[in-house]
């Protein structure tokens, strides 16, 4: 909700609500009283139109230092300035966080961006070809297994006109004749017709009946059975194309070599939910691309023979795939890792019409690409030995114990070896030695190691990741404890499918520096206007701190930001409004 108090003081002195031009003395320390400190100085506009990149910012990040535009050609420097003769000396720039609970401004935007990506993937534009709207698409929902009995709302047949405002009379959570007590003597019945705003929803009947240690390393391995369902499908359409016989393609790999291909491959925008039980369950745009023999990175149609339904069954199958994880002193055979009964694959409907069309489900997607796991009613930073204690708790609540589920697998699994115990490397003493033969490359040297032998073991150790290598493959769970064990991306998609954020940034930026320049006007050049292709803008910044300095100038800014947003959405209905009133064939008066 946008702010009302005034961003400027009133120039009159009538009293009334709302002024605030003859008011009692104001308390800085207040939110209220620094904003007033701040709007009646002297460079407030100069103030609020330094801050506008990151006004709607929740905690915007402040840099400090030196920008200098320099000549490309010559390296004379053409422009110099520093943050310390900028309001606040300090520049600010969005934090970028995708979280809507985190910055909802910055939410927004990410949300945006990931709804133009993920469209272009099935439309085209943004760089993608147009004739990805004549590929085989489909919506598919994987779901995760069930980890025990939980509150649950049922509608069998909906008679509301809006699922989101659904108000229809829901079915017995879990009704059974045989109603009785679990092992544990808790009910295992519920006759509840639960709201969709019922907070048990989601909560296990029995918390001790309940398999909290399997869920949370389904969470953990979830992308691995992604992968591995994508692998599933895509051979399999490779056997139906075998069958039908359709040959493989011959592409040219990086490294020049030549190999054989399926001639189709499937291409997805994913996005990851969090379940209101606290497991994930992901919604993936899957499309159908073909194989370009020289041009790795086209995007070309796919065999005509193959079609929606084959893309259909092909991940119906895949859907199947199952596989169990490293043992565990916990566990030693290992815990089962596989999809859900409720799959759901439907076709996707370009044309605007039907029940799942392309703008609704790249909407879909981009909404839940701003969420983590506030519908679990949990939300936390990155836990630590320190911190671990005032969530996890395996007597707790549901999300305590996951959460203890996490800290406890992911503990430590071997002993380690003390340091006197561990072998050495023998060291050679310095200088030079006889004259000797390298058994292994033969290199005859005076040097107490063989040089050809130290380069080519150096060379290998550089090749090899200098990440630390753990025996526990369980080890990630406590790094993603505060995330229920998932510690993947929410929204994900492969290379081909679309353009990347990264050039959806970078017109943004484009287009807002040329978004004021007059083009009648091209010859006067400002001085800092200089021409981008042959100037470089180099930069020193440095970390200054996060958030606004004062609660007022956080109010004052989020405030300007929302009225700049409601006249862009005015202006967004206004134009539509005016594009819908007017007659095909004639153009709208300019205004």
């Amino acid at each position: 909700m946008a702010s009302t108090l005034d961003l400027t003081p009133r120039a009159t002195s009538a009293r009334g609500v709302g002024s605030n031009a003859d008011v009692p003395p104001v308390y800085t320390y207040t939110a209220a009283g620094s904003a007033f400190a701040r709007a009646t100085q002297p460079d407030y506009y100069g103030w609020i139109e330094h801050v506008r990149a990151a006004a709607g910012c929740t905690r915007p990040i402040r840099l400090a230092g030196q920008l200098l535009t320099i000549d490309s050609s010559t390296g004379r420097v053409l422009d110099q300035r520093h943050t310390d003769a900028m309001p606040d000396a300090a520049i600010y720039t969005a934090c970028g966080n995708r979280r809507a609970t985190v910055c909802p401004s910055c939410a927004h935007t990410y949300q945006r961006d990931a709804y133009q990506l993920l469209r272009a993937g099935l439309v085209g534009g943004k760089g993608v070809p147009d004739t990805v709207a004549q590929h085989p698409a489909v919506f598919a929902t994987f779901t995760a297994p069930s980890f025990g009995t939980v509150h649950v709302r049922a509608v069998k047949r909906h008679t509301c006109g809006n699922r989101k405002r659904c108000d229809c009379r829901p079915e017995p959570c879990h009704a059974r004749r045989d109603a009785g007590l679990c092992p544990h003597g808790q009910p295992a019945v519920c006759w509840a017709r639960h709201e969709p705003d019922d907070a048990v929803l989601g909560q296990p009947l029995c918390l001790d009946c309940y398999d909290h240690d399997h869920q949370v390393v389904w969470n953990l391995y979830s992308g691995e059975l992604w992968h591995r369902t994508k692998q599933a499908a895509e051979r399999w359409l490779a056997k139906l194309a075998r069958r039908r016989g359709i040959p493989r393609v011959e592409v040219v790999t990086a490294s020049g070599n030549t190999r054989t291909v399926p001639p189709m491959r499937l291409s997805h925008g994913k996005a990851a939910e969090f379940q209101a039980r606290a497991a994930v369950h992901f919604h993936a745009l899957v499309r159908l691309d073909g194989v370009h023999p020289t041009d790795p990175t086209a995007v070309v149609p796919p065999p005509a023979v193959f079609t929606v339904a084959d893309l259909e069954d092909a991940l119906r199958h895949a859907a199947q795939v199952a596989f169990s994880t490293p043992g565990h002193p916990d566990r030693p055979d290992g815990w089962p890792i596989a999809w859900g009964e409720q799959l759901d694959i439907r076709p996707i409907n370009l044309t605007g019409d039907g029940e799942v069309t392309d703008s609704m489900v790249a909407g879909y997607l981009a909404k839940y690409a701003t969420k983590s796991t506030e519908v679990t009613g949990h939300r936390s930073v990155r836990l630590t030995a320190d911190t671990i204690g005032d969530y996890a708790d395996p007597d707790g609540d549901h999300t305590a114990r996951l959460i203890d589920a996490c800290w406890r697998i992911g503990r430590p699994t071997g002993t380690p070896v003390p340091l006197s115990q561990r072998t050495r490397d023998p060291r050679h003493r310095p200088g030079f030695v006889d004259r000797w033969e390298c058994p292994d490359c033969g290199t005859h040297t005076r040097y107490a190691a063989c040089p050809t032998c130290v380069a080519d073991r150096q060379a290998s150790l550089d090749t090899k990741s200098t990440k630390p290598a753990t025996a526990n493959p369980y080890a990630r769970l406590r790094r993603w404890a505060h995330m229920l064990g998932f510690g993947g991306h929410f929204l994900t998609k492969a290379r081909r499918y679309s353009v990347t954020f990264q050039l959806l940034r970078d017109n943004r930026v484009a287009f807002r520096r040329h978004e004021h320049q007059d083009h009648e006007h091209l010859g006067r050049q400002l001085v800092d206007e200089h021409h981008e292709d042959t100037t470089l803008i180099v930069g020193t910044l440095t970390f200054a701190g996060v958030g606004w300095h004062t609660t007022g100038d956080a109010l004052l800014a989020n405030t300007a930001a929302a009225m700049a947003r409601e006249r862009q959405a005015t202006g967004r209905e206004e134009l539509a409004h005016e594009l819908s009133a007017t007659p095909a064939g004639t153009a709208p008066a300019a205004t």
